[in-house]
């Protein structure tokens, strides 16, 4: 192992100095979480992992380490005849297992012996994750955040997805958690990342922004979908300034119907979702909304939405909320003109801020 470098650092500037991060875990393990951007070549995959494992405990150390070693030989060279085929002699690549052991080692040990400069990190994703642990939980280092804020419906994601163009940091959380951030926010055939992979992309997003300078963020509950907000953004959104955007309620009745149809088409997603919600819904409320949902009236059904549940949830709480406003921006008609227009006034807030 002399030829390989041992990684004690997983920040992002360490990472970049390889050509690849390769993670060479079972693909259940890389699914639940990894280092964004790392590529999965497992030297065992989940059956050949637990086949291994088992006759570790229940029978033999030696068969299993035979019988594993000639696995992670095989599984390699495939690697090296498909996803590696084509790396030149100066490639440097990154490895990775759970604890920085034996499956690294060996992907490694290989891999320097064609001649690239191989590394792996000690401790392998166990390392990484205390790293993104550490940054999300531990952290006390302040960011500089601006709430976007708004009744449901009221175009705060379409105007956050404007400002980057106007040289406005962002970081939109709910494509991160893969949710709109609702009782009706899941997105139909895309189930959230687990808690960990959240993590590890806000992390990775922060990291791509200037802390020094104003970061916008939409104002989110504590949980988007099922994810949890770490401690560390959750308080620096706490204490963050806002900017309002405001639009009729026919405007954002329009603007759901067309966000949310893939929900309301998929029935039982919906129909769960209305038992999700608050007990003080009437039976009868629930069942007009219900009847809209199957006559396809769906303006009908989000104005009803609003007007009973969304828009009193969030004035009873923007009524407790101590935070400053910055000011507040009305969107009559959610026309992509009129998104424009209001990107174009909470950058020119931003800006005050930035400069204040």
């Amino acid at each position: 192992m002399s030829d390989i470098q041992t990684v004690t650092t997983v920040d992002r500037e360490t990472l970049s100095g390889f050509d690849a991060v390769i993670d060479v875990r079972s693909p259940s393990e890389f699914a639940e979480d990894h280092i964004p951007g790392a590529v999965s070549l497992p030297v065992l995959d989940d059956e050949e992992r637990a086949k291994v494992g088992t006759i570790y405990v229940q029978d033999s150390r030696f068969r299993a380490r035979r019988i594993g070693a000639a696995l992670v030989a095989r599984n390699v060279a495939r690697h090296l005849e498909t996803a590696l085929a084509d790396q030149p002699g100066g490639f440097r690549p990154l490895i990775y297992c759970w604890r920085g052991g034996q499956r690294s080692g060996a992907m490694a040990t290989i891999l320097a012996q064609v001649g690239w400069r191989t590394a792996v990190i000690a401790g392998g994703y166990k390392t990484y994750r205390r790293h993104v642990k550490a940054r999300l939980y531990d952290d006390t280092s302040a960011l500089r955040l601006v709430l976007l804020e708004g009744r449901t419906g009221s175009g705060k994601t379409e105007v956050l997805s404007r400002l980057a163009a106007r040289g406005v940091q962002t970081l939109d959380l709910e494509a991160l958690a893969g949710h709109r951030g609702s009782v009706f926010g899941a997105v139909a055939g895309q189930p959230q990342p687990s808690q960990k992979m959240f993590e590890s992309r806000l992390l990775a997003a922060l990291e791509e922004l200037d802390p020094a300078r104003p970061i916008v963020v939409e104002a989110e509950a504590s949980k988007i979908g099922e994810r949890m907000t770490p401690p560390t953004l959750w308080k620096a959104m706490g204490e963050a300034p806002r900017i309002l955007l405001g639009a009729p309620l026919a405007a954002r009745a329009r603007y759901l119907a067309r966000e949310y149809a893939d929900v309301i088409a998929d029935r039982p997603t919906f129909d769960a979702a209305l038992e999700r919600l608050p007990g003080n819904m009437s039976r009868k409320t629930l069942e007009s909304w219900r009847a809209f949902a199957d006559a396809g009236d769906l303006e009908a059904l989000a104005a009803g939405l609003m007007e009973v549940h969304y828009d009193p949830a969030y004035d009873r709480a923007a009524r407790k909320d101590p935070r400053p406003r910055l000011g507040a921006i009305e969107i009559p008609d959610l026309a992509p003109a009129e998104l424009e227009a209001a990107a174009d006034a909470v950058a020119a807030l931003v800006a005050g801020v930035a400069s204040g």
